[in-house]
């Protein structure tokens, strides 16, 4: 059985990365350059998709270890933690509520409050999320920051760091985490994190696995585009919608996602509770 699938994955190689030689090759030889003399070409030609395919294989165990180098990175230079143990005790309990419903609940997740006013959050790989104390304040309602950690959460379900990094290693030559320096990654990987958007499409599918996070989760799913809506009507474009599609365009979809059997639930938009727990972080 094992054998079999060694040479489907052989043959799948193959299938896949011979057409890429074969074409290299009738290009050269037309273009009057002998395959021989061109063989450097044809190797750094080549080079950035042998690196892909490495970095594709990317196992949970060493996403998690990434995850905590690029913790590690973050913490040393860019991101400094909320000293309120009531504040990150309160995230980290919304946070496995929604991650025991996500595609992933067998990560390890931590969940992070910054010190900083803008209204932001963001997640890296392996299972790390950050939440501003900015968008704390922002949030009217426990659905309203609910909405957002399950978009975080949803981008580590869908991989998305993982798949920016690959990309970001990619441009700078290196293919494999075999034998580079961890803190050589680490530090790509939070420069990644911190400062390069999503794509429209990572972002989009972020909305979906979130609203569907809130749901199994028991919160009233409304309470994520209503806090977009919130965001968008402020007098300046907030941090976290710069980064991010349209908030008009994502309200409408994430209103089309919600179910009419869900659309009355109440659990989370309660104003005074969530002010309560407020007045004891801040």
């Amino acid at each position: 059985m094992f054998a079999r699938v060694a040479s489907l994955r052989l043959w799948l190689r193959r299938q896949w990365l011979y057409p890429w030689i074969g074409a290299l090759t009738v290009a050269i030889v037309i273009g009057g350059q002998p395959l021989v003399a061109r063989s450097a070409d044809l190797i750094q030609f080549l080079a950035p998709l042998v690196q892909y395919v490495q970095l594709s294989n990317v196992s949970d165990a060493q996403e998690i270890s990434l995850g905590a180098d690029t913790n590690r990175a973050l913490l040393n230079d860019k991101v400094k933690i909320y000293q309120n143990s009531a504040a990150n005790s309160y995230v980290d309990r919304i946070g496995q509520r929604l991650a025991r419903n996500s595609g992933r609940p067998n990560l390890k997740y931590t969940f992070q409050v910054v010190e900083d006013d803008n209204v932001n959050a963001f997640a890296t790989m392996g299972g790390f999320v950050y939440v501003n104390t900015g968008l704390l304040k922002a949030a009217d309602n426990e659905a309203q920051l609910a909405g957002v950690m399950g978009h975080e959460i949803g981008h580590i379900t869908g991989r998305h760091s993982l798949q920016r990094l690959k990309q970001a290693t990619v441009q700078q030559g290196i293919g494999s985490l075999v034998g580079v320096d961890r803190n050589q990654i680490a530090q790509i990987a939070a420069q990644v994190a911190f400062t390069l958007p999503n794509s429209r499409n990572d972002e989009y599918d972020a909305d979906k696995r979130g609203l569907g996070m809130m749901i199994q989760s028991g919160y009233a799913p409304t309470g994520m585009p209503e806090f977009l809506k919130k965001l968008a009507r402020g007098n300046s474009t907030p941090e976290f919608l710069n980064t991010h599609p349209g908030a008009s365009e994502r309200v409408s979809r994430l209103q089309g996602m919600i179910p009419n059997t869900y659309r009355n639930r109440t659990e989370g938009l309660s104003a005074s509770a969530y002010k309560q727990n407020l007045r004891s972080f801040f």
